[in-house]
């Protein structure tokens, strides 16, 4: 295999002791070309096995649930672009009445909602579940059974979804759902419901997908693959992830709050009351607009390692690359009110989003021209994935462009609501996400199926595609220009639009065509596996290309440069052989190396669980939960909700067992513990990542709160006496306090059995003097006359106390949960993962209890 220009830093690890402690110097020993026992494979296979038949169902590898994921965002696409056929042959003439106005609604709303939602962010989070594993040499994700349920709940929740627009109850008020035609006033029966409650459902199981990868990313890496050689894609699913983290509590909190003011008559966006609507759009807009880099910086992640193939060359500008991948999805973030120029904003706004939404254009471009330097450096062969690379290049520029053109805000009056906004969309969404994606398709196909898909209907789909698009959406800048308006269901003829339209239309059906031969290919090339499979088809670098099976690699290799399988030509038959670290299961158990964040130092043995029927169970009934809500069924929603956290809290309950082994050899005389706890263990960093997804929902709940009372100062009302105020703070220090104290047992006993009951009582009282703190909360705004359905205030207060007491909820089946596996003589340390993630989270809730109590009662104060 020919090789590129490489990094030669191998040598850089050696001779040095890491502020962890480990000894590089062991590093010399690998590979080791000593013997292997004889069947060490046939054990990996045996512990690494999946179930068969319907046992399916409860497996968690992700060479299964990466496939499941992928299959089932693409499927949404095919539904969402079905969708998107029926509204071009509405449009296709004047006049038409090939829809009605209320079905044309459902099929517009559900085809954003789709793609974006079902389509677009899970597509690219399933394919990082797919592809990280092996690109890092892990045996498999930290989680795997979160990613179970993650791919599970969104599965379900996603076709219970879609299954509404059978029977006309679809969400009629376009994607971004703007009140107030989607209050109870306007739209009284459940479509918007349907909206509400099962997007906020699915965006949690993204959230939970974003937690499985950012922990995935920074701690399974195999060893010396420092944060200097992670593939690109690594890279961009690190930003996607936390992007998600930041930006996705703030959906789920504006779809809750619509949610409570169509149910319970909440003034959170009633301007007669306190409310107004545009809260609304700040909180659908702080998502919105970062989602389209969410989408595409995993999408320029793959561009990233599929360029650099194609050439047969190194990436110009890595650091580059990636100082661009953060630099956008920082800026991304000053953006989101770029979709409300018209709404009226001060000229400072505008002024301000107006350079945010231009800014946010230069690290993309870095990043596009690296990869046309790459191009021009290397020697491309013009194969299928490099037809889509370069074709994605050109759309992307053309779709950024007029991302330009709109971030000026004269031009944007102009503009907005119109079919230029529904071309630049498109442009950019398909030229940085569904083109990549196709490039992908064919790179990556050779993972996990036994055949390649054929070259020559690649090339055949890839013209058709982007013929179709630019057939399709380049009218549209005219027809947009000439006045037609987004969202509309047909138009009067002789304004010059019937043949635009007409061409249009004409376009998405030659896409559809391109589309078509690609599942006529997959139907007759497409076989999967997990073990023979049909191989590196491109000639790739990075370590996903290294012989695989169910257990990943058979050897985790010494990471020394940026493309190893370029670098060391021996790698593939070094690990083949078990030649590095892990070569056999440690302890007969599924396992992995759990390595440092920076310089991925092997630090401990990670005890992995294998398949189970309670993620698919949790995700199934939370599901029911979410939907019966939907249709006010609530005591059976109650009785689900019940029966999924049961689920969830037994599939939880292996997961931190203890064993009598309490070390492992990982190869050539290398000891690691098995499990840890406290701030290097990866439950630890799990945690840390939910506590800043609840603290969003709490930072942007504050932030409606405070939004609220500089719009109507008039409706607001004085908060409770200083001494009510003072008891709540003094209940929520001592819950902090027995969080701490709680700590420090854990701490006292390092390697032991916890004598007597105190920890996890310590815990339960943490839990209970936070409800306490929250029913004296609420005792003092009712007795201070404040209501929730008259005021914006009342409102918003009540919803912060609702969200602590939910947190609350929560934190007092942990220490129940806690004290069970206390009573089973189960608290052992030094891992007692469980013990520790409890008494972190009690802690954390009395923070943000403190937090919201303070914040509410001194802005504006008495």
């Amino acid at each position: 295999m020919s090789t590129g220009p490489l990094d030669r830093t191998q040598g850089a690890m050696e001779g040095r002791t890491s502020e962890t402690g480990f000894d590089h110097e062991l590093y010399r020993l690998f590979p080791t070309h000593r013997p292997r026992p004889e069947g060490e494979v046939e054990e990996l296979e045996k512990i690494w096995d999946n179930p068969k038949g319907w046992g399916l169902l409860t497996v968690v590898n992700n060479n299964y649930i990466g496939f499941f994921y992928v299959a089932a965002a693409f499927l949404f696409f095919l539904l969402a672009g079905i969708l998107a056929l029926g509204m071009r042959v509405q449009l296709a003439a004047p006049m038409q009445e090939f829809l009605p106005p209320d079905t044309y609604n459902q099929f517009f709303t559900m085809h954003g909602t789709v793609m974006m939602f079902l389509f677009a962010v899970p597509m690219v989070e399933a394919i990082g579940i797919m592809l990280l594993p092996q690109m890092l040499a892990a045996r498999d994700l930290p989680f795997p059974r979160l990613s179970a349920f993650a791919f599970w709940a969104y599965f379900v929740g996603g076709l219970c979804f879609f299954a509404s627009i059978f029977v006309g109850l679809a969400p009629d008020g376009g994607w971004f759902m703007y009140p107030p035609l989607t209050s109870i006033a306007y739209s009284p029966e459940i479509n918007t419901d349907f909206y509400l409650l099962g997007i906020g459902f699915i965006e949690i199981s993204a959230i939970a997908g974003a937690i499985e990868i950012i922990v995935g990313v920074l701690r399974t890496r195999a060893p010396g693959m420092t944060l200097d050689r992670m593939p690109m894609f690594a890279w961009a699913m690190l930003v996607f992830a936390v992007m998600i983290v930041i930006a996705f509590p703030s959906i789920i909190l504006g779809t809750l709050l619509l949610e409570l003011e169509r149910a319970f008559n909440w003034p959170f966006f009633d301007p007669t009351r306190g409310g107004d609507p545009l809260l609304w759009q700040h909180l659908f807009w702080f998502f919105g607009h970062p989602e389209v880099y969410i989408i595409f910086l995993p999408a320029a992640g793959l561009m990233s390692m599929m360029v650099a193939t194609i050439a047969r060359t190194e990436l110009v500008g890595y650091r580059l690359n990636v100082l661009a991948l953060v630099a956008t999805g920082f800026i991304s973030f000053g953006v989101w009110a770029h979709h409300m120029f018209a709404t009226g904003m001060p000229r400072v706004s505008t002024g301000y989003f107006s350079a945010a939404s231009m800014a946010v254009s230069l690290p993309a471009g870095i990043q596009v021209f690296c990869w046309i330097a790459t191009l021009a450096a290397g020697k491309i062969r013009w194969s299928t994935p490099a037809l889509f690379v370069v074709g994605s290049i050109m759309i992307f520029v053309m779709g950024g462009l007029s991302g330009v053109m709109v971030g000026m805000v004269p031009f944007d009056w102009q503009a907005h609501d119109t079919y230029f906004i529904v071309a630049h969309l498109h442009y950019v969404l398909l030229g940085g996400m569904v083109f990549p994606m196709f490039a992908a398709f064919y790179y990556w196909n050779g993972m996990t199926s036994r055949n390649a898909l054929s070259e020559r209907l690649g090339k055949w789909v890839f013209w058709l595609m982007f013929t179709g698009l630019h057939i399709t959406f380049l009218p549209m800048h005219l027809t947009g220009l000439m006045g037609m308006p987004r969202r509309v269901y047909t138009y009067l003829p002789d304004r010059g639009l019937d043949l635009l339209n007409l061409v249009s239309t004409i376009g998405a059906f030659v896409i559809a065509a391109g589309v078509l031969l690609f599942l006529i290919d997959l139907a007759r090339r497409f076989r999967f596996t997990t073990d023979q499979d049909a191989g590196n088809t491109y000639g790739g670098g990075t370590l996903e290309w290294l012989p695989t099976g169910m257990y990943s690699t058979r050897s985790i290799p010494l990471v020394k440069s940026r493309e190893p399988l370029w670098d060391d030509p021996h790698i593939c038959d070094d690990v083949k052989e078990g030649r590095y670290f892990l070569p056999n299961s440690a302890t007969g158990l599924r396992e992995t190396i759990i390595t440092s964040p920076i310089n991925a130092e092997p630090q401990y043995l990670q005890l992995m669980p294998g398949p189970s029927p309670w993620p698919v169970s949790a995700a199934v009934f939370t599901a029911a939960f979410f939907l019966a809500l939907t249709v006010q069924a609530y005591a059976f929603s109650a009785f689900a909700g019940v029966v999924a956290l049961a689920c969830v809290l037994r599939w939880l309950w292996e997961t931190d067992r203890p064993i009598q082994q309490q070390t492992a050899d990982i190869g050539a005389g290398i000891v690691v513990p098995i499990g840890i706890t406290g701030p290097s263990g990866h439950g630890w960093w799990a945690l840390n990542t939910l506590i800043v997804v609840m603290g969003m929902i709490v930072f942007m709940a504050i932030f409606s709160y405070l939004y609220l009372y500089g719009i109507n100062p008039d409706v607001w009302i004085a908060p409770p006496g200083l001494a009510q105020t003072a008891g709540i703070v003094m209940c929520l220090l001592l819950a902090l306090g027995s969080a701490w104290l709680s700590r420090r047992i854990l701490a006292s006993k390092p390697k032991a059995t916890f004598p007597g009951q105190g920890p996890w009582l310590m815990a339960a009282v943490g839990a209970c003097l936070l409800g306490g703190a929250i029913w004296w909360d609420w005792r003092g705004w009712s007795g201070a006359g404040l209501d929730p359905t008259a005021s914006g205030q009342g409102a918003t207060v009540f919803a912060l106390l609702a969200f602590q007491a939910c947190t609350a909820v929560i934190a007092a089946i942990m220490a129940l949960y806690l004290g069970y596996r206390s009573g089973r003589g189960l608290l052992v340390a030094p891992a007692s993962v469980t013990l520790d993630i409890v008494v972190r989270f009690i802690g954390y809730a009395a923070l943000q209890g403190l937090a919201v109590a303070l914040v509410v009662r001194l802005f504006p104060g008495g």
